[in-house]
């Protein structure tokens, strides 16, 4: 498997973790030092954990992924770093209300030295423009 196909691997893999509400799974494919910007909260997150707290918050209080599809995957590598663009189709539950959206997202992965693995080192999710037709 070549280093794109790799990418697109982990990139699956991070989404159908999401898609399933694992989180667990989801958490596993970040590097610690991950951050985290989304257009849904006010600050960035630095670090996996930021995330996880703001995450473990949100499932207390009733948010569970429903489903999520990804669509009009991009992959640019760069050396040990992949740049992942994609469309997401989110349905969630927020506090007993079920909520869809569409957006696009930019995930870096990094190549793990030791196992060769990829890991997602930051995450950017944008809403998507309203005036744009779907992809």
């Amino acid at each position: 498997m070549n280093a794109e196909q790799q990418v697109l691997q982990a990139a699956r893999t991070l989404v159908e973790a999401f898609a399933s509400n694992d989180t667990e799974g989801y958490f596993a494919a970040f590097s610690t030092d991950a951050t985290f910007v989304f257009h849904t909260t006010t600050l960035p997150l630095i670090g996996r954990a930021a995330y996880r707290a703001l995450w473990d918050d949100w499932q207390r209080d009733g948010f569970r992924v429903l489903a999520c599809a990804s669509s009009n995957p991009v992959v640019s590598l760069q050396g040990e770093l992949a740049i992942f663009i994609h469309d997401v189709a989110t349905r969630l539950q927020v506090g007993g209300e079920v909520v869809e959206s569409l957006e696009r997202e930019t995930i870096v992965f990094r190549q793990q030295q030791e196992q060769g693995r990829w890991l997602a080192c930051h995450e950017h999710l944008s809403a998507m423009p309203e005036q744009l037709p779907t992809t």
